[in-house]
């Protein structure tokens, strides 16, 4: 005996898309699942994020992002985007991406010499480099 008919309710899997949206934590493109009730998705398992688009304007509005994204190459501006601006911490590991207020410039001629990691007691100075 199935362990559906046990339970009665069903061990379908969710229904992979070709579609991909990028994760609003880390960036990294995702597929796009949909629920038994065909209703959108995103999982990241690094970041431990779930996102559930819910309501037939949520819904449809999440559809057009999507399909705009598709058109005009989103998602590799976004992997462009993350090779440039987003670095690991050769210490910790941490990835984080730049912003100004973890700039570490040199005290004799002010040079940028990288970004300060922000994770908690690391600080190490990630050199900047132009790829």
């Amino acid at each position: 005996m199935s362990l559906e008919l046990l339970s009665g309710v069903s061990l379908n899997m969710p229904t992979n898309t070709n579609h991909k949206f990028p994760c609003p934590v880390c960036a990294h493109p995702l597929e796009v699942r949909l629920t038994k009730k065909d209703k959108p998705y995103v999982t990241c398992d690094p970041c431990g994020i779930q996102v559930f688009v819910r309501g037939p304007a949520g819904i449809e509005g999440f559809r057009r992002l999507i399909e705009k994204g598709n058109r005009e190459g989103f998602s590799e501006r976004l992997v462009e985007m993350e090779r440039r601006y987003r670095l690991m911490c050769p210490e910790c590991g941490n990835r984080f991406w730049i912003e100004p207020g973890l700039v570490k410039t040199s005290a004799f001629d002010g040079s940028l010499k990288g970004f300060r990691c922000p994770a908690k007691n690391c600080g190490e100075v990630v050199p900047w480099m132009a790829k």
